[in-house]
């Protein structure tokens, strides 16, 4: 059932033989509806490369590295049938992108979305092989995601979707060879299913040891504390990094957030108790905007209870537009690609964006706001707290093991700042962006390890 795909397949409804009905095709081989496209019609991995391009030209790895980083090891693509609650049956379209693995296991998330296609994978998959390498995890990188939207089923159907593509997945995963986490769409309850269906297809005295073929567990399953606000926590550091940096002072700045998710709820509460003053919020439900504060903790509460912002009664709604247009000192990005565009890159007022996002900046959006001299703190170094603390929940699970949260924060804090170092290092030595400089220091850590091994044979 495994294959090589150069086109997405589309989600398609099958009839049951119980209670007939119409076949329906929700899906085309073009890009899905609702996928986020660049303002010069590139897709993410065409801007990937694109960026990628600038950082090779920056450090000048050897011909055989650009080479092997260009493109990813091994594309997987799944096309698995799921019966739905109603008794009919639904086949999806899952991908596993392995992009490269001389640093170690490959790690990357799994992305539940509608809008999730092989070229969206792939770019996240590279993506991770950089994050991996700046923040110095042995780890490469990796990307899976299926076609799907979350809040369209019950629990139970989400549940057969994730153990059916986990079982088709097979070897493709393993604890010391592709280990996914949650992403988009995913959560801990996720990858406590994908872990029992994977310890399943073990023998008896093998389970327990493969407890680190997934990481972004819940704690009783054996996750770490401090996982799930690890990316936003992350974000938090990069900013406390940069405002060290500048003689920024955290304490009454105002910032916005977009996305609510995981990342975002987590990174505008850190935000708040570091004394910032979260002034504006924008999702798939809607936008608000409170010049005088919206309290995260309040609004999370609500979007958990809601499903979004959107009707959040404690601030004032908005368009998107004024989403962006919103006077603040600090923008976090924490949905999807391409979210900054020509268009709100000329709304935008704040001095600096944190991308808790990957890749939520186009091209062109980049260069018209550093040109009016806004700071980006990159995706690859901004949001890489969640391949960390992911790292040592690997860890963890490998010495049975349990850290407390004093540790994995103090060991999180280190590394962002580690790296965050580096980047700037480079970015003031070469004179670039960035993200530029970024993925530069990744590419030479890439670089340095193929010099080292060779490429064989």
């Amino acid at each position: 059932m495994t294959s090589k795909k150069k086109k997405d397949a589309p989600e398609a409804t099958i009839a049951s033989t119980e209670e007939p009905r119409a076949v329906e095709v929700t899906g085309s081989n073009a890009v899905p509806p609702g996928a986020p496209t660049s303002d010069d019609g590139l897709d993410f991995f065409e801007v990937h490369i694109q960026q990628l391009g600038e950082a090779m030209d920056t450090v000048d790895p050897e011909p055989s590295v650009r080479l092997v980083l260009s493109q990813p090891k091994n594309e997987v693509s799944i096309n698995f049938p799921v019966r739905m609650d109603d008794g009919s049956w639904r086949l999806y379209t899952g991908y596993r992108i392995q992009h490269n693995n001389i640093r170690g296991p490959f790690k990357g998330g799994i992305r539940y979305a509608p809008h999730v296609t092989s070229e969206e994978v792939k770019a996240l998959a590279a993506l991770m092989t950089y994050k991996c390498a700046l923040a110095d995890v042995p780890f490469g990188g990796a990307k899976g995601g299926v076609r799907i939207d979350p809040r369209a089923h019950s629990q139970a159907e989400l549940e057969r979707v994730t153990r059916r593509f986990t079982h088709d997945l097979g070897t493709n995963i393993g604890p010391d060879y592709d280990i996914p986490a949650p992403d988009m769409g995913t959560n801990a309850q996720t990858m406590v299913w994908m872990m029992d269906t994977y310890m399943n297809g073990m023998s008896s005295h093998l389970k327990n040891s493969v407890r680190g073929v997934v990481t972004g567990k819940s704690l009783l399953s054996g996750g770490s504390i401090g996982r799930e606000k690890a990316t936003g926590q992350g974000v938090m550091y990069t900013i406390d990094e940069w405002a060290e940096e500048t003689n920024f002072n955290l304490d009454g700045c105002r910032f916005t957030v977009q996305g609510f998710g995981n990342v975002g709820s987590h990174a505008a509460t850190l935000m708040s108790q570091a004394g910032g003053i979260l002034v504006g919020v924008q999702d798939h439900t809607g936008a608000i905007v409170e010049p005088g504060g919206i309290d995260p903790r309040d609004l999370k509460r609500y979007v958990r209870e809601h499903g979004g912002v959107g009707g959040y009664g404690r601030a004032q709604a908005c368009t998107r537009d004024d989403f962006f247009a919103a006077k603040c000192d600090i923008l976090i990005p924490a949905a999807l690609e391409f979210q900054i565009g020509k268009h709100e890159a000329e709304l935008i007022q704040a001095r600096m964006i944190a991308e808790g996002a990957n890749g939520p900046t186009t091209p062109m959006g980049e260069a018209i706001l550093r040109d009016r001299g806004v700071t980006f703190l990159p995706d690859i170094l901004a949001n890489s707290g969640g391949v960390i603390v992911s790292y040592f929940e690997w860890v963890q699970n490998k010495r049975s093991e349990s850290w407390q949260l004093r540790e994995v924060d103090s060991r999180l804090k280190f590394r962002i700042r580690e790296a965050y170092g580096r980047v700037r290092e480079m970015a003031t030595r070469k004179k670039v962006s960035n993200r530029t400089a970024a993925l530069a220091v990744a590419i030479e850590r890439l670089g340095a390890s193929y010099a080292e091994r060779g490429i064989f044979p």
